[in-house]
């Protein structure tokens, strides 16, 4: 892992917070302390800049953080729009603070639909009372393609491909002074071989941050679901030759007590590996 330090005048510190950890609907209470009850939200610093990943519940705390600091701009990058991923949208709160300026993107919803759509769609009665309109904030939406290079920012370079996910889903590779960290969550693996579009996404990453929603052996129950397990994470990552693996979109019904057994089993199978916690921080 490299050391923080100072290039071009800036920091060059590449580190991913967890906001929210859980797949599929948000599970907060005693029995997920530990790994957090929050739907997926990342934060990704490369130096000063802030790339947010998902909008699960967890944006909701990133938002009230983020409005303590004052007017800023950050680029917010969705892997998809099922629910668990976009409910933390409406109560981001950089999106009601003038001087804000917010800009969402999304790869998987061209050409029959766009992100701006979707999102007029969820808030407007009767599933919600508030329309897109009342955001006070700058917040503009942009459509890409999976398989797309995005630069939101100079030394920072966004690889994207598609996943194997119902209504489909975008995969991120974050590249920044040298190094890279991958958001791979909400793809279903292929039995008996590797996703080869993520293997190559992923390949020598620093961090690799994986749907580790089942076990193998849960996962015959879910097929077609579209989430993986996270042997099949170690798989990959040694395909791959990922440096650290790190199991995400924990499934809600697996408490702090099995989520532990998971992570114990996981860092004995592949050492290193770590399982995401609400609030951890990881250096690349």
């Amino acid at each position: 892992m490299a050391d923080e330090g100072m290039q071009d005048g800036g920091s060059t510190a590449f580190t991913v917070r967890f906001w929210g950890t859980r797949g599929s609907i948000a599970c907060a209470g005693p029995e997920t302390l530990r790994y957090g009850g929050n739907t997926s939200c990342l934060e990704v610093m490369c130096g000063d800049r802030r790339l947010i990943f998902d909008a699960g519940t967890g944006l909701r705390k990133l938002g009230q953080a983020m409005a303590q600091e004052g007017p800023q701009e950050v680029d917010l990058y969705l892997t998809h729009t099922h629910l668990d991923h976009i409910i933390g949208l409406p109560f981001f709160a950089p999106f009601h603070i003038p001087g804000f300026t917010s800009r969402l993107h999304a790869g998987h919803l061209l050409p029959d639909r766009t992100l701006h759509g979707v999102l007029k769609d969820m808030m407007q009665a009767p599933l919600f009372p508030v329309p897109p309109e009342t955001f006070r904030a700058n917040v503009s939406f942009t459509d890409f393609e999976a398989g797309d290079v995005l630069n939101p920012a100079p030394g920072v370079t966004l690889r994207t491909a598609p996943l194997n996910h119902p209504n489909s889903a975008v995969g991120y590779r974050i590249e920044f002074d040298g190094r890279a960290i991958c958001y791979i969550t909400d793809t279903e693996h292929f039995e008996g071989r590797r996703d080869e579009t993520v293997v190559e996404l992923v390949r020598d990453a620093e961090l690799m941050v994986y749907d580790a929603t089942y076990t193998d052996a849960e996962y015959p129950r879910y097929r077609g679901f579209g989430h993986s397990t996270w042997e099949e994470g170690c798989r990959v990552a040694d395909a791959a030759g990922v440096k650290t693996l790190v199991l995400f979109h924990h499934e809600p019904s697996h408490n702090d007590e099995r989520m532990d057994e998971i992570a114990e089993a996981a860092a004995e199978a592949r050492p290193g590996t770590v399982t995401a916690r609400e609030g951890m921080v990881l250096e690349a």
